[in-house]
């Protein structure tokens, strides 16, 4: 029984760090600290964490609306070291459910990175508009890539 114990041990401290390998909650900033959003980011979680070039990542917003949203545009760009290299436009209702009514919700949007991805520093920037292109939110966030993530090729 004594030679099950150190095992058991390294089970359990298994599953308190794993947990916080695959997953990463990132503080974020707004594009206009002096805007008034009608949506309001608290925070982004990164799945999995850290970022692996050639795997999917998901992007989970979790966000308050002071009104009730029916449709609108989700607009990505992502930079490295300050030079843009990657956007994406979408449908908000693809994002998240529509309507989205007042209160919590949580947008998620998942990005693959290509296997040739540098590692370094990147900025995400993501903008939130309603269907008469008003601006609900933007919110910026940083996250990097290591020397030591996947370098599997892989189709965009």
């Amino acid at each position: 029984m004594a030679q099950l114990e150190p095992l058991v041990a390294f089970l359990f401290t298994l599953c308190l760090i794993v947990p916080l390998i695959s997953s990463k909650s990132i503080d974020v900033e707004y594009c206009d600290e002096n805007a008034d959003y009608a949506v309001k980011v608290s925070g982004v979680e990164i799945s999995p964490y850290p970022v692996s070039r050639g795997k999917k990542t998901t992007f989970s917003v979790a966000a308050y609306a002071d009104k009730v949203i029916s449709g609108g545009k989700l607009k990505i760009d992502v930079s490295y070291f300050g030079f843009h290299v990657h956007n994406e436009n979408h449908d908000l209702c693809k994002e998240t459910s529509c309507p989205v009514s007042v209160g919590e919700f949580v947008l998620s949007h998942t990005l693959k990175l290509p296997g040739i991805t540098p590692p370094g520093s990147y900025t995400f920037r993501m903008s939130m508009e309603d269907e008469n292109k008003k601006q609900l939110t933007c919110i910026t966030f940083e996250f990097s890539i290591g020397f030591g993530a996947q370098q599997a090729f892989s189709d965009i």
